[in-house]
Formats: C-alpha cells, sequence, structure tokens
C-alpha cells in the first residue's frame, strides 16, 4: 500500500522539495538540532509541522522561532503508545539521543527509543497510509573495515560495547522499517547520516565540533581523543535538511538505506586547527586516549544520493563553522562540555 505521491521537488542551495500541496507532516525529535532545523524548513514550504518530543535532549528553545498557525508542539516520549489519534501525511523520525553521553545515560531507554518508538511511528504511518523516513546513522558500519563506507556494506559493529545501545538500536530498527516496506504497509525511507554540524547543537552533547568550539570561545585547550589522525566528514545541518526532504520527496521508492554526508574527509586535527584559527583564539590541542569502539575514520559514498535524489552537499567546512561559532559565541553554555567524543549523527 505504498503511498508514491506525486510531489515535485527541486534542489537548489538552500531550499529542497517544493510541495505540489500542503501536508500534515509529524517529525518526532523535532525540538533536537535537527528535528529543529527540520521542522523550521517544512514550515517555510507551507506544511503543517507536528512536533514530538520528550525534551531529554531536545530543547523548547529550538522551537520559539517556530509559533504560529501550523505548527503544534507535544511533549511524548515515542517509546510510549502515542498520545492521541493524529492523521498525518509524513513521518520523520529522529527521535533518539546522537551522541555517546546522551545516549549512554540511559542506554537501556536508548535501546527501547530506536524499536519501540520506531514500531509505534511506522503503525502511525500505517494507519494513516503516511510516508515514513527513518533517521539512521553512520554508526550502523561500527569502525568500518570498507572505506568509504556504501550502503551494501553490513558494518563492524560490537553488539556488547557501550556504544551498542545506539549502534545496534539503529540497526534494528532499520530492520522494522524494511520490514514494513517488504510487507506492503507503509512506504518507507531510510536516510544513514553522517556526522552533521550547525545552530542549535547542544554545548554539553559531546560532539567534536560542539566541544572544540566552546573549548576555543573559552579559551580552554583544545581536546582530541586520540592521536588526531583519525577522521570525519562533517556536513552542515541545512545541506543535511536537504538531503531528508529530498528522500522523503521522491517518488519511487529507493528500497535500500541512503548515505546523508559530505564525502570530504577531515582529520580531527585539521578541523580542530580550522576551529582556532576562526575563532583567533589562543588556546592549545591537548590530546587523550580514544575512546572503546570510536570508529577510526568515516567517511560516506553518496553516489546513491547522487543518482536517486540529485542530492550533494553544497556548504564547505569553513563555510559552516562561521555561523556555528556565531551561534555558540551567542549562546554560550551554561556548563562544560563533556569530555566524551562523538561520531554520531
Amino acid at each position: 500500500m505504498h503511498r508514491q505521491g506525486a510531489a515535485r521537488w527541486r534542489q537548489d542551495e538552500g531550499g529542497g522539495p517544493a510541495p505540489a500541496r500542503r501536508k500534515r507532516v509529524l517529525v518526532a525529535g523535532g525540538a533536537g538540532f535537527l528535528g529543529s532545523h527540520l521542522c523550521a524548513a517544512l514550515l517555510a514550504q507551507g506544511h503543517e509541522v507536528t512536533c514530538l518530543d520528550n525534551l531529554l535532549t531536545g530543547v523548547e528553545a529550538n522551537l520559539a522561532h517556530l509559533e504560529g498557525p501550523r505548527f503544534r508542539f507535544i511533549r511524548h516520549d515515542v517509546c510510549q503508545a502515542l498520545p492521541e489519534p493524529l492523521l498525518v501525511d509524513e513521518v520523520y523520525n529522529l527521535a533518539c539521543p546522537a551522541s555517546p553521553p546522551q545516549y549512554q545515560a540511559d542506554p537501556v531507554h536508548t535501546m527501547l527509543t530506536n524499536v519501540l518508538g520506531t514500531q509505534h511511528l511506522l503503525a502511525l504511518a500505517a494507519r494513516c497510509g503516511a510516508r515514513f523516513l527513518q533517521a539512521s546513522t553512520s554508526e550502523v558500519y561500527g569502525d568500518p573495515e570498507q572505506h568509504p563506507q556504501r550502503e551494501d556494506y553490513r558494518g563492524h559493529v560490537s553488539s556488547t560495547g557501550p556504544r551498542a545501545c545506539y549502534d545496534e538500536g539503529k540497526r534494528a530498527a532499520e530492520s522494522l522499517c524494511f520490514d514494513y516496506l517488504r510487507l506492503g504497509r507503509a512506504d518507507v525511507r531510510v536516510a544513514r547520516i553522517f556526522n552533521t554540524y550547525g545552530p542549535r547543537m547542544r554545548a554539553d552533547d559531546g560532539r567534536i565540533v560542539s566541544n572544540l568550539i566552546c573549548q576555543a570561545l573559552a579559551g580552554e585547550d583544545l581536546t582530541i581523543y586520540g592521536d588526531g589522525t583519525q577522521t570525519r566528514s562533517f556536513c552542515y545541518a541545512t545541506d543535511l535538511i536537504r538531503g531528508l526532504m529530498a528522500l522523503m520527496a521522491v517518488r519511487s521508492n529507493p528500497d535500500g538505506p541512503v548515505n546523508l554526508g559530505n564525502p570530504n574527509e577531515q582529520s580531527i586535527s585539521q578541523i580542530a586547527e580550522r576551529v582556532l584559527a576562526l575563532t583567533e583564539s589562543r588556546s592549545r590541542i591537548g590530546f587523550r586516549p580514544l575512546p572503546v569502539d570510536d570508529p577510526r575514520r568515516r567517511c560516506p559514498d553518496i553516489g546513491r544520493a547522487q543518482d536517486l535524489l540529485g542530492w550533494h552537499p553544497v556548504v564547505g567546512l569553513e563555510q559552516g563553522l562561521r555561523p556555528t561559532i556565531e551561534w555558540f559565541a551567542a549562546h554560550p553554555p551554561q556548563v562544560a562540555a563533556p569530555q566524551v567524543p562523538s561520531s554520531a549523527i
């Protein structure tokens, strides 16, 4: 019962899909970093948006600028049955803590969010005949033995380590999604999101970009875990949101996961040097041991996204770091950032 729709869409630097009609869109995890950017982009296209979030890691302040007749916020944990009958045309599932200090704080809840939460939202999509997009993660590749990572790579993941609640939880969520698709219950799309950064990141989420920027602005030593040669590929938030919306809008179901990220691979030391230069900080760089199961390399092959969606990132690293630094300068953290690195979303 796939609803393939007749959505018209365009690709440009700031837009994404151009809707043929107003849709009712549910964004689970919409008060978070990426979720709030997605809500804003959907509203800008004229859609009606319902944000569902338990505010465990999301922040209501991220939604303050979205108030209006086409937007509503429901505080709710997706691990629980949905609070009221909802009628939707599209469901974006971004509901899950996305950095190690957040998802390791309550690993059982993280796993259940990925499994029970995804099941509740998939059932809603099936009831409504709605199109469903799952925000998965490059963490499903683990510490990869293939480089760059393609969607057909099955990963190198520990099912027993401290990151397993997130890595394996996302893998289980993908399994549910593709079972719904194979059974014809819902038109499901899965995006594997690589490292993303931009305004409205939390200072205390432990991600490498937010950690380095906050330390540089505070005049503290910049902390690098490992020897700094490990790599990540950083995608700016607007590029990523444009990719998510293109994946939701594309007429034919991709029938498989799609990597979304920036293939411009950078070492952590290179990122730190760019942050120091852009902040004009006199901070120095310090090194600490690499955490358990932290990947040495992470870089997407985005061939599928380019072929299926006509999508590729357009915001360069320095171009994206500038507004991110400006945002953190205007919103200084109330507490020190945790000393835990992240290679998550």
